[in-house]
């Protein structure tokens, strides 16, 4: 079996995601002050009257080296009353209430209409997506779908293991803090489907396949990141890598976002699987949308919003969005231009190829360069299966077009529907569609349901 079809095989058995979800839920609703996040230009004040209450949160440091100003920032905390769960449409866009009236949203009202459709016409039991504009941190879509279940903000819960989408955050650490390249060669054996001690040792009489650092990435290869953390990192790199990305943290954002959970074990073995993405970290499709934010623009954070303003029963205007969106460094930028380009090989040659492709091997989004990262894991015990696919597109985009980061969480059961990554390619086909890309057509919601497998 070559690597791509190695790469390709399912994830093991999420042994510790009750325990990762238990502990990550005791932080639901809040976010930590500790992320430093500043404003290029102060917002407007809020009026004097009527204004939200806003959640007062002491701005610190964080610690990062490569952050500046910390002692400038000031978060921009949740808005009080604002309820996502409730977004509804008019003639002027999409709003959602906020207990000093109405909250009106980023946004695309189209868009949005389309992500509840595509998940509403796989039949997913859980699902949610995120479309956000990279330069601005708005976000364009906010969607979440259960099926034959409570509502519930899915994009905003962070009990979903990270899997693979972890392989950044290691990717990131190896190329700051051990100053590997994209073309770094490792030479691998095992590790389809778990990752055992025998498997972080090189033996040339064993390992029949190499391939790049980049490789591994668009490939997902379990063995070579276990093996190249195992050899030049320790656990205190990874863990500030996944601190400077979020990991352990809840997402600054207008509504409280879950906060990650984070644990990287000092045992060997537990490391490695760890750095592969097996388990011990979980995520939320705002983080993961943030992420491919955070490398799209270089390397620099963009706090998300959804909120351009709120308007009082009366009709006054009585909280405006900032003008500049809050920002701080999160990787160096050559890291980011780097991680780009090997999330490149997600969609080009690794584990999206197909979900981009038609069977005839022509691409749905003609001239249009995707990153990516996948992430499958596997709770045997719930049947649950989780697939991620989180990236960006265009790679480059010209001076009028306009760069979006998406998130895609797809949660099947025993029978599967589709895979995240088929979702956020559909998401990003009727964005491109609407921005009149060539060649690009909208998916069909009415041929996607009849798709349905029995």
């Amino acid at each position: 079996m070559g690597p791509m079809r190695a790469s390709m095989r399912g994830r093991p058995v999420l042994a510790s995601l009750v325990g990762l979800a238990a502990a990550s839920l005791l932080t639901a609703g809040l976010w930590s002050a500790s992320r430093g996040w500043h404003r290029h230009a102060d917002g407007p004040a809020a009026a004097a009257s009527g204004a939200p209450a806003i959640l007062q949160v002491d701005p610190v440091g964080h610690g990062d080296a490569h952050d500046e100003a910390q002692a400038t920032r000031a978060p921009l905390a949740p808005l009080a009353g604002l309820d996502l769960s409730r977004i509804t449409a008019d003639a002027t866009g999409s709003l959602a209430p906020a207990s000093a009236g109405s909250a009106r949203l980023t946004l695309d009202t189209d868009l949005q209409r389309t992500a509840l459709g595509l998940m509403s016409a796989h039949h997913l039991p859980e699902g949610a997506l995120v479309v956000m504009d990279v330069a601005t941190g708005h976000l364009l879509v906010y969607a979440s779908h259960v099926d034959g279940g409570p509502s519930r903000d899915l994009c905003a819960e962070a009990t979903a293991p990270s899997a693979s989408v972890f392989k950044i955050v290691t990717a990131a650490a190896l190329i700051e803090d051990a100053h590997l390249a994209p073309d770094t060669p490792q030479c691998y054996s095992g590790g389809e489907s778990r990752i055992n001690s025998i498997d972080l040792i090189d033996d040339p009489r064993r390992d029949r396949w190499c391939t790049t650092l980049a490789g591994a990435m668009g490939r997902s290869i379990n063995t070579v990141f276990a093996r190249l953390a195992s050899e030049h990192l320790e656990p205190l790199q990874l863990e500030a890598m996944a601190r400077r990305l979020g990991y352990g943290q809840g997402v600054p954002f207008d509504v409280p976002v879950q906060a990650s959970a984070l644990h990287v074990p000092t045992e060997p073995l537990e490391f490695a699987r760890t750095a592969a993405g097996f388990w011990n970290t979980t995520l939320s499709p705002m983080q993961a949308a943030e992420l491919s934010a955070i490398v799209a623009r270089g390397g620099d954070a963009v706090r998300p919003s959804i909120v351009e303003k709120v308007v009082s029963t009366a009709g006054a205007v009585v909280w405006t969005a900032p003008d500049e969106p809050a920002t701080h460094r999160a990787l160096a930028r050559e890291t980011a231009d780097q991680l780009a380009a090997m999330m490149a090989h997600t969609v080009s040659e690794g584990t999206s190829w197909h979900a981009f492709h038609d069977l005839r091997g022509a691409t749905f989004l003609p001239k249009i360069e995707v990153a990516g990262k996948t992430g499958t894991l596997t709770d045997a015990e719930t049947h649950r299966y989780y697939t991620w696919f989180t990236g960006f597109a265009p790679m480059h985009p010209g001076p009028s077009e306009r760069q979006v980061a998406v998130a895609a969480l797809v949660v099947n059961g025993p029978t599967w529907q589709v895979k995240a990554n088929v979702v956020a390619r559909e998401m990003l086909r009727a964005y491109f569609a609407a921005q009149g890309a060539e060649g690009v057509t909208k998916p069909s919601l009415a041929s996607i349901a009849r798709r349905r497998p029995h």
